[in-house]
């Protein structure tokens, strides 16, 4: 079937970037930085909302100070490390020291957090284009050389012409998905959901972390709990499962988050009955699990290309790392006029990503065991020393002098595996 697309203006842009979200609206920073004429299409308007526990790890707060954003991180509220809890005990662990990050993180709920990068982009000179959307790829010889571009406020439609496109659409990219992008469907992705309580402990110093949630029955369930202090009155609550549990797709994640808010309830001083809104949720594929990431003219980053931690769900500091190698290589394409640099790209997410996203795929496969977990959990709530290990894998946190616990962390939990393969 033929369908008519009336074009009523037509672009140009040397980077068109689809998707204005984390990933997106950095990958627009830096190409706008580095001198180049980007286009940034976001089908939402700012400020919008996003199912996020709004948590920044270091990682991430290293990425925004580099963005120039540092004094505007400051409005928000600091926190210092992970409360860990589990079988009735908690740890409080602060976050490690390394050459690179920050020992402190930010919670910024992601309707300012987004906006904020997004604009911080368009002062760098990136064009935004809000509420429009992009609809079909423009393809020629083979190659994505653009996208028509839908204005949602009048339905026009402008056709946007590109040396290269950067794919930052979120985890369903559909424009992804479009151009080649698919999901490896035997690795583990997650699901999250999360609403917002009034707390009296809203300014917290940790954000938490439960390695025992249960559902109504009391049965421990896989995944895990997040106690987010917004600092604005309000606590961010939420739970994440993954898919290597067996009846993944069974599990009501409503009831599981209404259990785990009447689950923390007392301590947190909420009315478990009273969310300040409807709870939001959302997939998220992990571990660097789609691909393609590179074409001869486009390169997907963030939650596009499933870069987000199986470990803990985190993903904003990888939208804005992958970002970031993302405009680097564009840059050097654009600068040298050759197109095969960009599978230098691959191969730098390659060289970061790589071994960790094994160990953390695995990992995902012995948490989406409930036996196992609950084990390892009690043993782990016992020891500090293993939990600031544990702290500083599951964040991505090592120092360069300590990648070998990596390669330790992933033959340990293989012989887990082995040893437990009904657990």
């Amino acid at each position: 079937m033929w369908v008519l697309i009336l074009v009523h203006k037509v672009l140009r842009t040397e980077v068109l970037v689809i998707g204005g979200g984390p990933a997106g609206a950095a990958a627009g920073f830096w190409l706008a930085k580095l001198g180049h004429d980007v286009i940034v299409v976001e089908r939402k308007k700012f400020p919008r909302e996003k199912t996020c526990g709004d948590g920044l790890t270091p990682r991430a707060v290293k990425q925004l100070d580099d963005m120039g954003l540092s004094s505007q991180l400051l409005q928000f509220h600091r926190y210092e490390g992970l409360r860990a809890t589990a079988h009735g005990k908690a740890l409080e662990l602060r976050w490690p020291t390394h050459p690179i990050y920050p020992r402190y993180g930010y919670v910024v709920r992601r309707r300012e957090l987004d906006m904020m990068v997004a604009r911080n982009a368009q002062k760098a000179g990136a064009t935004l284009l809000e509420e429009h959307e992009a609809v079909t790829p423009i393809i020629e010889k083979g190659c994505v050389r653009g996208a028509m571009i839908t204005n949602k406020l009048d339905d026009s439609t402008v056709a946007i012409h590109a040396d290269y496109l950067v794919i930052a659409d979120g985890a369903n990219s559909r424009f992804g998905r479009a151009i080649g992008a698919s999901r490896e469907k035997t690795w583990p992705y997650g699901t999250a959901i999360r609403t917002y309580w009034q707390s009296p402990r809203h300014a917290e110093p940790w954000i938490e972390s439960a390695l025992d949630v249960k559902d109504r029955s009391g049965k421990s369930m896989p995944g895990y709990g997040w106690i987010f202090p917004v600092g604005d009155g309000t606590i961010n609550i939420g739970v994440g499962l993954l898919s290597t549990f067996k009846n993944f797709k069974n599990v009501n994640t409503s009831h599981l988050l209404d259990s785990y808010a009447h689950m923390v309830a007392d301590r947190w001083e909420i009315d478990p009955s009273k969310p300040d809104c409807r709870a939001t949720s959302g997939k998220i594929p992990m571990g660097g699990s789609v691909g393609p990431k590179v074409g001869p003219t486009h390169v997907v980053i963030g939650d596009a290309a499933g870069s987000v931690n199986p470990f803990n769900g985190e993903g904003i500091d990888y939208a804005y790392e992958t970002a970031h190698m993302a405009a680097e290589v564009l840059h050097d394409a654009l600068i040298s006029g050759d197109a095969t640099i960009l599978r230098r790209y691959e191969q730098m997410i390659e060289d970061e990503y790589g071994q960790y996203f094994k160990v953390a795929r695995l990992f995902a496969r012995v948490i989406g065991r409930p036996v196992l977990m609950r084990e390892l959990s009690r043993v782990g709530i016992n020891s500090r020393t293993l939990m600031e290990w544990v702290l500083r894998i599951m964040a991505n946190l090592l120092r360069p002098d300590e990648t070998g616990p990596a390669e330790a962390a992933y033959k340990a939990a293989a012989a887990i595996v082995r040893l437990m393969p009904n657990a």
